[in-house]
C-alpha cells in the first residue's frame, strides 16, 4: 500500500479537509498501530514510508502530527464527514 505524500505537519483545523480524505486510511492504519501498541518508528517506516534513520527527529514529528489529527477525527472530526452531502 501506497502512502500518499505527506505534509511535514497535518491540518489543524476544526473541519476535514482534502488533504485528510486524502490520508482517511493512513490515519485509520495510525490509530490500529497506536491501539496494538507498535513503535512510532516502526509504524513512521511502514506506514507513513519515512526514512526514520535519515531524519528521526522529522519523522518523529510528522508521526506524532498525524497520529493527533487521526484522533481528532475519531473522537468528533468524523462528524463533519457524515454532515457531508
Amino acid at each position: 500500500m501506497t502512502t500518499p505524500k505527506l505534509d511535514d505537519h497535518s491540518p489543524d483545523g476544526e473541519t476535514i479537509t482534502p488533504y485528510d480524505e486524502t490520508h482517511l486510511v493512513t490515519y485509520l492504519r495510525l490509530l490500529d498501530a497506536d491501539a496494538e501498541g507498535a513503535d512510532w518508528q516502526e509504524v513512521a517506516r511502514i506506514v507513513l514510508n519515512l526514512d526514520v534513520s535519515a531524519d528521526p527527529k522529522r519523522a518523529k514529528a510528522i508521526h506524532a502530527s498525524h497520529l493527533e489529527r487521526a484522533r481528532w477525527i475519531a473522537r468528533s472530526g468524523y462528524r463533519d464527514l457524515l454532515n457531508r452531502k
